[in-house]
C-alpha cells in the first residue's frame, strides 16, 4: 500500500511539474520576445548578456524539457537535459566565432576584458553573450578559426541526431532513389508506348476499375488474331512452337539492383497452341494382351460405352479472360515492388496456371508471400503459388476458373496415355494443370496413402483407382483384398472376379485379413527363394517358361484406417508396416485412405513406409503437413482437386481427379458379373475367420471328442514331477485362463492322479512318476496298434 501510495505521489508531481514548465515557457516567450513590463526590459538583456542571441531559444527550450518529463523515466530526460546544454553551448560558441571573425569581438585582450565585450555584444543580442565567449575564446587559440567552426557545427550536428532520431543517410538516400525512379519513368515513357502512368495509383477506386477494363480490352483486341488457346485442350508437345523464347521483350529487366519498372504488354506467344485430341485407338472394348488362363476364359473387359460421355464446354470469357487476369496479375506485382512477367498460361479444367518470371535481383520468397495479397487483387476464392516450378525458371501462380469442368473417367481411360501404357497396374487419376491425362502405375508407387476432409473426393479417387485396374487387368493377372469400415462404400464389388474374399466390413476381421497378407508375403519370398529370383515379375517369367502358374499381383485396398486403427491399432499398425517395408517384390501393393488425417491415425511409423501420397482439400495447414509434410492442401478447392506426390517425386502435383459416378460404378461390375463367375478363396476366409475367434472358440475346437483337454497330457508331467496341484499353478505354468485351468484339475481328478479337493488343504499328487511312464507307454503302444 505504502509503495502504490509512493507512486501515485510520484505520478501527481510530475503532472504539476510539467504544467508549471509550460507556463513558465510560455511566460518566457512573452518576457523575452515582447520585453513586457518592468520584469521583460530587466530579465531580456540580461539573459542576453549571458548567452547572446540563444536567448530566444530558452522557452522553446523549457517546453522541450516539459515534454522529456512526460516519459516519466528520470535516465532518459537526465540523457535529454545534457545534450540540450551542450547543444546550446556549441551554438553560443559559433555565434562568439562569427563575431570575432567579423571583428566585432577581439580576443587579443585579456580574458576578462573579452567576457565582458562579449556580455556587452549580448545585450544588444549580438553573438553569443559571455557564455559563448567562455567557449570560443580557448577553442579559437587552439584550433584556428576555422578549426573551432568545424568542431562546434559537427557537435551541434550530431547532438540534433541524437536528440530528434534525424537519420541523415537514409534521407540522402530516398532522395537518390527518388531522382533515380524520376529518371527511369522519363526514359520509360519514351520508350515504351504501352507504359503506365503512375498516376493511376493516385485515381479513384472507381476511376482505375474503368480504366484497367479499358487497357485489358484494348490488350485482348490487339492480339485476338493471334493468340489460340482453348479451355482443357492439351498442350503442344513441341516447346517451339509454344512461345519463341529468343522472341519475348523484357525491358525491364536490367541489373540487379535496377528498381522495378511498370508491367509490360502480355504478349500472345506466351499461351501454349492447341493439340488435337488424339483419334481413340478403342471402339468398343479396351484390347489388351493376356495370356489366356482358365480364370480368364470367361473375363471379358467392359466397354468404355458403360462410362458417360464428357460434355463439351465452352468457357465464359475465353482468352481474353485469361489475358485480363494475366494483365492484372502483372500490375498486382508491379503494386507491391514485384517485377515480374507473365510468360505463359496452363489452361486447366479447375485452374489456371500463370507462369511467372521474375526479374534478376527478386526473391521468389516475395513472390510466394504475397498469396493473400494477389487472391485479394483478383478477388479469387484461393490461390496457390509454386515457387519455383520443377524444372523451370518460373513461379506459377494457381488461380480457380470461374466454371470447373468436370474431368469424366472416360476420358482418361480412351486417352493414349492409359491404353499405351504397360503395366496392369495402371491408375487414371485424372488431369494436370496444363490439361494432360494424369496415368500412374501403382507398381511403382509402390503404396500410397489418400486423405482429404468429407467430400473432397476421396471415394470417387478409389473408385477411379479400381475401374482403372477392372479396365487394364484380368483376374489371373491382378486381385484384390478390399477393406470398407464404413460398409457402403466398397460393398458394390462383391462378385466381381478380380476379389479374393468378399469386402471385409468387419473391422476385427480387418486385423485378420492383413494379418493373412503379411503370411502371403512371407510364403511368396520363400517360393522365389527356391527359385532363386528377386521379386514377382522374374517369378513369374520362369513359371511361363515351365509353363507352370503364375503369381498375380495383389491391392491391398483400405477405405478407413481411422475405424480400423480404434479397434484394433496394434496389429493393423504392424501388418502395414511389415507390407509397407517388404511387399513391394512380392508384388503386393497397399492402397489407405482416411478421412481423419491426425497423428493418432497416420502414425509416423505408417508415414515413414509408404512413400506416395495423394491429399485433397483438408481444413488446416496441419492436416496438410501430417498428410504431405508441408502445406498446400488446405488451399485446394474440393471436388476432386488433389496434390499427388509420388515416390521420388520433389514437389506435389496438382491435379483434378477423374470422376466416375455411383451408376457408372454399377454398370461396370454388373456388366463383369454377367460375364463370369467368383471364384472366392476359402482358406483365406477360414484362416481370417480362425484369426477372430476367441480364446473360448478355440478351446472348444481343440478338444478331443471325449472332452480332454489338449494340455492334460503336459499338465500331468509337470503335476507329477512338481508334486504340486492347483489351478492357480497351471494357470501360471500354461498361461491359460482360470475356467480353462479347473477344467484340466478336475480331468486329472477323474483320471486319479490327483486328489479330490480338500478344503484349505492342498491336493495330493496321488500317481507316482514311474506309474506315469508306464501308463503314457501303454497309451503309445495302444495308439501304434
Amino acid at each position: 500500500m505504502a509503495k502504490r501510495g509512493r507512486k501515485k505521489k510520484n505520478k501527481i508531481d510530475i503532472n504539476i511539474a510539467v504544467v508549471a514548465l509550460v507556463l513558465l515557457s510560455i511566460l518566457l516567450m512573452i518576457l523575452i520576445y515582447t520585453k513586457s513590463g518592468s520584469i521583460g526590459e530587466t530579465l531580456s538583456p540580461m539573459l542576453g548578456g549571458i548567452m547572446g542571441f540563444i536567448k530566444y531559444i530558452i522557452p522553446i527550450g523549457t517546453l522541450l524539457i516539459a515534454i522529456y518529463m512526460t516519459q516519466n523515466d528520470k535516465e532518459y530526460m537526465t540523457h535529454k537535459l545534457i545534450q540540450y546544454g551542450i547543444f546550446l553551448l556549441c551554438v553560443a560558441a559559433m555565434l562568439s566565432i562569427f563575431q570575432v571573425g567579423k571583428g566585432n569581438l577581439s580576443i587579443d585582450k585579456e580574458f576578462d576584458k573579452v567576457i565582458e565585450d562579449a556580455y556587452y555584444l549580448g545585450e544588444k543580442d549580438i553573438g553569443g553573450g559571455a557564455i559563448g565567449a567562455v567557449v570560443a575564446v580557448p577553442l579559437i587559440k587552439a584550433l584556428g578559426s576555422t578549426g573551432a567552426v568545424i568542431l562546434t557545427i559537427g557537435i551541434a550536428v550530431i547532438l540534433l541526431i541524437f536528440m530528434f532520431g534525424i537519420r541523415p543517410a537514409e534521407m540522402i538516400s530516398d532522395l537518390l532513389d527518388e531522382l533515380r525512379e524520376r529518371k527511369e519513368e522519363k526514359k520509360k515513357e519514351k520508350k515504351s508506348k504501352h507504359s503506365y502512368d503512375d498516376t493511376v495509383i493516385e485515381e479513384d477506386t472507381k476511376g482505375r476499375k474503368l480504366r484497367e477494363k479499358e487497357e485489358a480490352a484494348k490488350l485482348a483486341s490487339q492480339f485476338e488474331d493471334q493468340l489460340t488457346i482453348n479451355i482443357n485442350e492439351k498442350d503442344n508437345k513441341d516447346d517451339k512452337k509454344k512461345y519463341n523464347h529468343n522472341d519475348l521483350s523484357i525491358p525491364f529487366f536490367g541489373k540487379k539492383k535496377e528498381e522495378p519498372s511498370s508491367p509490360d504488354v502480355i504478349d500472345a506467344n506466351l499461351f501454349k497452341q492447341v493439340e488435337e485430341q488424339k483419334e481413340d485407338k478403342t471402339k468398343e472394348v479396351l484390347q489388351l494382351e493376356h495370356t489366356i488362363t482358365e480364370e480368364d476364359e470367361n473375363y471379358e473387359f467392359p466397354p468404355v460405352q458403360l462410362l458417360a460421355e464428357p460434355e463439351k464446354k465452352t468457357s465464359k470469357g475465353g482468352k481474353k479472360a485469361v489475358m485480363d487476369t494475366a494483365t492484372k496479375l502483372q500490375k498486382t506485382l508491379y503494386s507491391f515492388g514485384v517485377s515480374a512477367k507473365v510468360e505463359n498460361v496452363s489452361v486447366g479444367p479447375a485452374i489456371t496456371r500463370y507462369e511467372l518470371k521474375p526479374a534478376e535481383g527478386v526473391r521468389v520468397s516475395k513472390i510466394a508471400n504475397l498469396a493473400d495479397d494477389i487472391a485479394l487483387n483478383l478477388a479469387a476464392e484461393s490461390i496457390r503459388i509454386e515457387a519455383p516450378i520443377p524444372g523451370k525458371q518460373a513461379v506459377g501462380i494457381e488461380i480457380p476458373n470461374k466454371e470447373n469442368e468436370i474431368v469424366h473417367f472416360r476420358e482418361i481411360i480412351e486417352s493414349s496415355a492409359f491404353q499405351d501404357h504397360k503395366s496392369k497396374l495402371a491408375f487414371g487419376l485424372g488431369k494436370d494443370v496444363a490439361g494432360e491425362p494424369v496415368v500412374t502405375d501403382i507398381a511403382k508407387m509402390p503404396h500410397v496413402l489418400i486423405a482429404g476432409a468429407t467430400g473432397s473426393g476421396k471415394s470417387v479417387c478409389i473408385n477411379t483407382l479400381i475401374s482403372s485396374i477392372i479396365y487394364k487387368s484380368k483376374p489371373s493377372e491382378v486381385k484384390l483384398l478390399m477393406v470398407d469400415p464404413k460398409v457402403v462404400e466398397l460393398s458394390v464389388y462383391n462378385g466381381i472376379p478380380h476379389l479374393l474374399i468378399p469386402v471385409v466390413t468387419d473391422p476385427k476381421k480387418a486385423a485378420g485379413a492383413l494379418a493373412w497378407a503379411v503370411q502371403e508375403m512371407e510364403n511368396r519370398y520363400q517360393i522365389f527363394a527356391k527359385k532363386g529370383v528377386r521379386d514377382i515379375k522374374g517369378y513369374n517369367e520362369i513359371s511361363k517358361q515351365e509353363d507352370t502358374g503364375v503369381l498375380p499381383q495383389i491391392v491391398i485396398i483400405i477405405d478407413e484406417l481411422a475405424d480400423l486403427m480404434m479397434v484394433a491399432s496394434k496389429d493393423v499398425e504392424d501388418s502395414i508396416c511389415r507390407l509397407a517395408q517388404k511387399a513391394r517384390a512380392a508384388g503386393m501393393h497397399l492402397v489407405i485412405a482416411t478421412q481423419r488425417p491426425s497423428v493418432d491415425v497416420i502414425t509416423g511409423i505408417i508415414k515413414a513406409n509408404i512413400p506416395s501420397r495423394i491429399s485433397f482439400a483438408v481444413s488446416s495447414q496441419i492436416d496438410s503437413r501430417t498428410i504431405l509434410d508441408m502445406v498446400g492442401a488446405e488451399k485446394l478447392l474440393g471436388k476432386g482437386d488433389m496434390l499427388f506426390y509420388p515416390a521420388g517425386a520433389t514437389k506435389p502435383t496438382r491435379v483434378q481427379g477423374a470422376f466416375v459416378s455411383d451408376k457408372e460404378v454399377e454398370k461396370i461390375v454388373d456388366f463383369i458379373k454377367a460375364n463370369g463367375e467368383v471364384k472366392y478363396n476359402e482358406d483365406i476366409i477360414e484362416q481370417i475367420e480362425n484369426a477372430n475367434k476367441t480364446e473360448k472358440d478355440l478351446e472348444a475346437e481343440q478338444a478331443d471328442d471325449d472332452g480332454t483337454d489338449p494340455l492334460l497330457m503336459e499338465a500331468i508331467d509337470t503335476v507329477v514331477d512338481t508334486r504340486q496341484a492347483s489351478t492357480s499353478f497351471i494357470q501360471r505354468r500354461f498361461k491359460v485362463g482360470y475356467a480353462r485351468a479347473g477344467r484340466i484339475i478336475d480331468q486329472m481328478e477323474e483320471r486319479g492322479v490327483i486328489s479330490g479337493y480338500q478344503g484349505s488343504k492342498p491336493r495330493e499328487v496321488l500317481m507316482s512318476k514311474e506309474r506315469w511312464q508306464e501308463l503314457k507307454m501303454t497309451t503309445v503302444e495302444n495308439t501304434e496298434e
